[in-house]
């Protein structure tokens, strides 16, 4: 270990670009961390949505495509195409700011833009599932088909 120590000087003046990309990686990676730690929406696994279902009625949007809301969701979710979702003037939105509220898509990438215009609308309860709808069913949790 010691050797190592001594050798890491000068293997980093010979391989500058290494250690920059390294030094790069390591700075994106800790700043995602504490992008996560300051955002104000939580993240849910499917076990996590399990139990907020089971615990209170939280308000269930899927923000995917229509094609794919139809061929498998979660039971009770509403599907709002993502460029119709604005929190501020839907009806069952407004009425939902004290309830949890629950955003998926296909896959979960796409619903932190969301999340953050339901905290800006004022909304408390803003909760995302990891992985989205691909992630409930991996959990082979059970999936509805069809628009309802």
């Amino acid at each position: 270990m010691n050797d190592v120590l001594h050798k890491l000087p000068e293997f980093a003046s010979n391989h500058l670009a290494l250690v920059a990309l390294f030094v790069a990686i390591l700075l994106a990676l800790l700043g995602g961390e504490v992008m996560t730690l300051f955002r104000k929406w939580k993240t849910l696994t499917p076990a996590g949505l399990t139990q907020l279902i089971n615990r209170d009625t939280p308000l269930i949007i899927d923000l995917s495509a229509s094609a794919d809301f139809e061929k498998a969701h979660v039971p009770g979710a509403k599907n709002v195409a993502m460029s119709q979702f604005d929190p501020e003037t839907q009806k069952d939105l407004s009425k939902a700011k004290d309830l949890p509220v629950v955003l998926i898509d296909k896959d979960g990438r796409g619903v932190g833009k969301a999340a953050n215009r339901l905290i800006k609308a004022g909304f408390q309860k803003v909760f995302v599932l990891d992985g989205g709808t691909y992630a409930w069913q991996t959990a082979q949790l059970p999936v509805a088909k069809g628009k309802k």
